[in-house]
Order: structure tokens, then sequence, then C-alpha cells
């Protein structure tokens, strides 16, 4: 929980210094003033906000018992075994995959896609509800939400960057245009580093955690093995949340996609056959 507590102040205070210095190099000493202050506000969203802004980006839509009437019963039971209370929520897109968001035990919420609910059986939807659960138990979602804020963030900093320093950026005071390019260059890279490292540990200690929880591995390896074989894209969103879901959703585009938010399925699969429960 502490390691937790002090991984989300690094981040918070990595966006702070993103926007500090973009708004030096961008306006000297006025440029500075204004990064805090936009830094402040954006730290701000992203703590209370970033898991309802996720959820609004994905048109998620709560999931109804009358519609899914044994999932949601099965995730009833997953309530009880973690102790822990999420909202339940349907994405309307085919591809099969599903996240666990908010900033605390008491205020989280799993996502589902239709792809999802209408690809697997309900013993698989068990293991990748369970697998989500325990995004929530081991203190992940706080995290990973705060950590798609910050992707976005860059992404528009980058893109404005790039524009000041082409078209003329700075001022006398400290801005300088070639350094404005290089780091709207940079950022994009800086944003996948923090989401990979973020995210690849933290699905193998989630895949083991609902692998114990259930007494069993099998469900969720069942589960991995089809989005293994699974290729449809996600139609909503955008790859700076890819890491939040439990397999990325967006195909292979650019440099940058040769790496991977997330671990090899076929490693997690046997990792979860390997384990003894």
């Amino acid at each position: 929980m502490f390691i937790n507590h002090i991984k989300t102040a690094v981040l918070l205070a990595t966006i702070s210094g993103i926007f500090l210095g973009f708004g030096y190099l961008f306006g000297g000493t006025t440029g500075l003033t204004i990064g805090l202050i936009i830094s402040v506000g954006i730290n701000f969203v992203s703590y209370w906000f970033s898991d309802k802004m996720v959820l609004k980006i994905y048109k998620a839509q709560p999931l109804k018992r009358v519609d899914y009437p044994k999932v949601y019963e099965m995730l009833q039971e997953l309530s009880q075994r973690y102790n822990i209370k999420p909202k339940y929520y349907t994405i309307p897109d085919n591809n099969p995959n599903a996240f666990a968001t908010g900033r605390s035990k008491r205020h989280c919420a799993i996502a589902f896609t239709r792809g999802l609910l209408e690809l697997m059986t309900l013993d698989e939807v068990k293991g990748v509800a369970a697998h989500e659960f325990a995004h929530i138990k081991n203190n992940d979602i706080l995290i990973s939400s705060i950590v798609a804020m910050i992707a976005t963030a860059i992404s528009y900093l980058a893109f404005f960057a790039r524009f000041a320093a082409i078209f003329g950026g700075g001022d006398e005071d400290g801005g300088n245009g070639m350094e404005l390019l290089v780091l709207s260059l940079l950022a994009p890279f800086l944003a996948f580093i923090i989401q990979a490292t973020i995210s690849r540990a933290r699905e193998y200690i989630a895949d083991a955690t609902a692998a114990r929880t259930l007494k069993t591995a099998e469900p969720l390896a069942l589960a991995l093995g089809k989005l293994q074989h699974n290729h449809t894209e996600m139609h909503l969103g955008n790859n700076r949340s890819a890491h939040l879901f439990i397999k990325n959703p967006f195909r292979a585009r650019g440099f940058l996609n040769l790496l991977n938010t997330h671990p090899p399925l076929e490693e997690r699969i046997a990792k979860l056959r390997s384990m003894t429960i």
C-alpha cells in the first residue's frame, strides 16, 4: 500500500515537471507560472476524476442484471470473496476486453466489453473478472488511471510543442524552439515508457492473485487463450489508455508499438499453468 502511495506521488510529480518544463521553454518565467497552474489542475483532475473520464471515453454503461443475470450473480460472488464492491459497466465494442478503474477499493469500477461477454463462457468471464478484482485489491487502479491521464496530457503537449517550435514559440526570457521540438518528439516515448513500466509487472501479479482467489488458474488461462487468438480491434478510445485493459486492444502502429504495454499472453498463460495452488 505504501509503495503504491509513493508511485502515485512520483507520477503526479512527473506530470508537474513535464508541464513546468514545457511552460518554461514555451514562455520563460510566465510560461513556468502557467505550467504550474495547469499541472495543479491536471493533478487534481487525475486524482479525483480520471476513472469517470476513462469510462466516458469508452461509452461505458451500467451492467444490468436483467441483461446478464448469470454474469451479475457471478460478480456478486466475487465481490464477497474479495470484500470489494465495485460498480459494473459494459462497453459497446466487439473487442473482447475488460479493465478496472477508480481511486480506491471504496470508489472503483470494472468494465467489460460486449465482445468479451459474448465470446467467453461464464467460467472464462469469471477468470477475467477475478483478474480485474485483483487489480483493485492490489491498489493498481489509481496508478493506472493517473497514467492514462498523463499519457493523454503528454500527447496534447507534444502536439502543441511541435506547433510552437515550427511556427515560433518561446520568448527572450527562456523559450527555445529547438528544445521544444526535441521535447515534443521525446514526450510520446516518455508516455509509453511510463505506461509499460506500470503495466507489465502488475499484469503478472493480478493473474496470480486471481488464480489463488479462485483456487484454480484454468478459467483465466482459458480466457487469455481466447484473447490471444482474437484480433478484433477496439473502435473506441485510443492507445493512451491501452495499459488499463487485460490485453492491449489496439493494433500495432508505428515504432513505439514494436514494444508493448503488456507482457506476452503466451507467457502469462504459461505462468498461470505452472502455478502450484
